[in-house]
């Protein structure tokens, strides 16, 4: 294997070689640059041919370069840590998936990603409204009062399953509600994983960029709306990362 090889970071349409700048991934202040075939690019810095470490350095970094190469193209996102050998393999890699990528490319022009995170304020008191809404709930925990831990064992376990049930049902009821706020508005909606119990929704809009106001606006009605209650995390644009990431090998 060779010791340099081709860090992709996303496909453009675009026929002419162009530098960005020396912000590729690494310490060696690498030139990102493009390798042309046809109508296409694939936007790429030099690498060593070793494993980069998944880190928030690292990420930052992929995602630096395709933050300024979306300034000017529609860019389709390639997985982090995807390196050719050579320049050779990336031309034939954009030869074999032209008809798809110009596709992808079609759809996603003049569209933009927005990241929006909504979290409740209180964990604490969204425990106490599932206490206060299910009579079951109620009964178990009151019936537990006195009793030994040892005694208790198996009821516990019982208690924590239903309050389970019950946040992840009030989760998915709150979080409709605020998706059917912006169904009207995006091409596209992708729910991501939810990362900690407090979090209500994790998704990214696919929206065209003349629409890209009016999702500002009903994020603040929202806000306007739930903020004593929920609190919004709103990002964009961003690389379209939620609905495409190509993957050049499994």
């Amino acid at each position: 294997m060779p010791e340099e090889g081709k860090y992709l970071y996303c496909i453009i349409e675009n026929s002419n070689a162009r530098n960005f700048g020396p912000i590729g991934m690494g310490d060696r202040g690498d030139e990102v640059t493009t390798i042309p075939y046809g109508d296409l690019s694939a936007v790429i810095s030099s690498v060593t041919m070793r494993k980069y470490v998944v880190s928030r350095e690292t990420m930052m970094a992929h995602e630096k370069v395709l933050e300024k190469v979306m300034k000017d193209c529609t860019v389709l996102p390639v997985r982090f840590y995807t390196v050719a050998p050579s320049a050779d393999e990336v031309r034939s890699l954009l030869r074999k998936r032209h008809a798809e990528f110009k596709n992808l490319l079609r759809y996603l022009d003049g569209r933009a990603e927005l990241g929006l995170k909504v979290l409740w304020r209180d964990e604490k008191a969204i425990f106490q409204e599932i206490v206060a809404e299910n009579r079951k709930l109620r009964k178990l925990r009151d019936s537990l009062q006195g009793k030994t831990a040892e005694a208790a064992h198996f009821d516990r376990i019982r208690l924590g399953e239903m309050v389970r049930m019950a946040l992840d049902q009030k989760r998915d009821k709150e979080a409709n509600m605020v998706l059917a706020r912006f169904r009207p508005i995006a091409n596209q909606i992708c729910e991501n994983k939810i990362m900690v119990d407090r979090m209500v929704l994790n998704a990214a809009f696919l929206v065209n960029k003349s629409r890209e106001g009016e999702c500002d606006q009903m994020v603040k009605r929202l806000d306007e709306e739930l903020g004593e209650r929920m609190m919004f995390k709103y990002t964009g644009p961003n690389p379209p990362y939620s609905f495409v990431n190509i993957v050049v090998k499994e």
